[in-house]
């Protein structure tokens, strides 16, 4: 079968839970279509296995960036899942929304219907939650089961002990009342595996007849005719076919791959899609434009202690080796960590009034690291990475002018504002503040990067300048929103000038959420599959 109702592009965040909602409907014909494989690796499922996805292309697209002008011209790593569950396969698996100002903020962009109480009965009708936090902000009968760390490293503890030293409360629930302060993250795992997009949306009904799973199939561009895709091209094996549709098409290829397919089928700015040979179907100048991501900094410090995760002599019997069996059989050891297992909220300088949101988002891993693109070291510690919250960078998700129409140049223009800039180096200064807590001391060796050399605020910019990267939350490509650069229509999800092509991903996201994009990319599938299904199956 050839044709269906319904065809999604991209089986990751959002598409699963997409093609959960349309194919309970048994009457509609639904087809999946995703670049990579199934995704059942033991890897994936188990937390620490995160440490063998990033990069391995079997599970990763490996993207990277133009060289970065105010970075030292640096390119860097842009990960996104390639497999069922896209980047929720591979990612730390940490729980956060966002806050309200987030939301609200997107409503005053002019995105109706986008604010906090629209969207939070939508986030606790998604949530299973395992914890037993408060009714008021969280779900417990959705299929995103969301649980406490099966077995964190005490390390972490220490981390939110010195955050109260530093004027940080102990938070509890990052997605309740307030997100200020320090704590243990929540993740998306159950009994201690790892809960994607796929394993709670799709592997329970992809039995469903009316349901068609494509995997290693590859989106090449939109059949358009008018103001309707009729159906998608797409390579399987080296063959190419076209898959056609009674009612829609949706794009759920993320904040990369979402604007490239736009850009590929001839819907784009006209004259950019000049300049590359390819005929403008509708000109929609935003497409592509408006990437933001959060900017990220590391603070760590060795220890001699074997406290924390490491590999030693002290460590190899008492957890190393052990670690497959503490994991099979009891669901402990080290195999259940998610890396960033700490983490939380915190203003700089620069967000002094009392009302205004942290500006800062810790990763805390309870694991020594000297350098950043190396996955193992031998030895012991602890680092804090840094990030900013709300970028005012932008930068933008092009075709390379090759031929192709399926490479892109992914410019994140990090640090093109100086506000940026102030933020994280006030970050990384906040943050070793709180490492240099009393509850460190029984702790703390020689910190390896920055340095102890490295101090004024000059050198801390000279040294993100060298070292910052991404944190992996890409978003805003195809915005919603009312302005001249908006893509989508925020009441149907709809691209502007189309009548049945949508995009449901993180790249709708007129500005970034504050912390991880996992849960609203989520969101915003569960949004759109209800204006389907409200439009066409009443």
């Amino acid at each position: 079968m050839t044709t269906f109702d319904y065809i999604i592009v991209g089986a990751g965040s959002a598409g699963c839970v997409v093609a959960n909602r349309l194919s309970a409907n048994p009457n509609i014909s639904v087809c999946l279509v995703e670049a990579g494989g199934n995704g059942k690796s033991p890897w994936v499922s188990i937390p620490a296995g995160i440490f063998g996805l990033y990069g391995n292309k079997k599970y990763d697209y490996s993207f990277v960036t133009v060289p970065q002008k105010n970075l030292c011209n640096r390119v860097m790593d842009v990960n996104r899942g390639k497999a069922l569950g896209g980047s929720s396969a591979i990612n730390s698996m940490v729980y956060i929304r966002g806050n309200r100002n987030d939301y609200d903020g997107w409503s005053a962009l002019g995105c109706d219907g986008w604010c906090y109480d629209d969207v939070l009965p939508v986030f606790k009708k998604m949530e299973a939650n395992q914890i037993g936090q408060s009714a008021e902000y969280h779900g417990f009968d959705g299929e995103l089961k969301v649980s406490k760390q099966q077995d964190a490293n005490k390390v972490g503890k220490v981390f939110v002990a010195a955050g109260k030293a530093a004027g940080l409360p102990e938070n509890t629930d990052f997605n309740g009342v307030s997100q200020l302060g320090l704590g243990i993250y929540n993740v998306k795992q159950d009994r201690g595996q790892r809960v994607s997009s796929y394993t709670a949306f799709v592997k329970p009904i992809e039995n469903r007849t009316n349901l068609t799973i494509m995997t290693h199939t590859q989106a090449l561009d939109l059949i358009i005719s008018g103001n309707k895709a009729e159906g998608l091209m797409v390579e399987r094996a080296g063959v190419q076919q076209q898959l056609s549709c009674n009612k829609e098409v949706i794009l759920c290829g993320g904040t990369i791959l979402s604007p490239r397919i736009l850009l590929a089928s001839g819907i784009g700015n006209k004259e950019e899609l000049r300049q590359l040979g390819i005929d403008c179907h509708h000109h929609v100048p935003g497409v592509g434009e408006n990437l933001q991501d959060h900017i990220d900094s590391m603070v760590t410090v060795r220890s001699s202690k074997a406290d924390s995760m490491g590999v030693s002599f002290k460590t190899l019997l008492p957890h190393v080796l052990p670690a497959p069996f503490k994991y099979f059989l009891g669901r402990k050891g080290w195999w259940t960590t998610n890396y960033v297992e700490a983490g939380g909220f915190a203003k700089t300088t620069l967000a002094i009034d009392a009302d205004t949101d942290p500006d800062i988002q810790f990763h805390f891993a309870p694991l020594y690291r000297s350098h950043r693109g190396k996955k193992f070291e031998w030895g012991h510690g602890y680092s804090v990475f840094t990030c900013v919250l709300r970028p005012i960078s932008r930068g933008s998700v092009k075709l390379a002018n090759d031929g192709s129409k399926r490479n892109v140049l992914i410019d994140y223009n990090f640090f093109a504002h100086e506000q940026d800039q102030q933020t994280l180096v006030e970050g990384v200064k906040k943050a070793r503040e709180i490492l240099a807590s009393p509850e460190f001391d029984h702790l703390r060796g020689e910190e390896m990067a920055p340095g102890e050399e490295v101090q004024t605020d000059a050198q801390i910019l000279d040294y993100l300048r060298h070292t910052a990267t991404t944190v992996y939350h890409p978003v805003g490509t195809c915005k919603m929103g009312t302005d001249s650069m908006s893509v989508v229509d925020p009441a149907t999800l709809k691209v502007i000038g189309m009548d049945n092509l949508r995009v449901m991903d993180a790249s709708i996201m007129p500005c970034l959420t504050s912390g991880n994009t996992s849960a609203p990319t989520m969101m915003i599938a569960e949004r759109g599959a209800a204006m389907v299904l409200a439009e066409h199956h009443r």
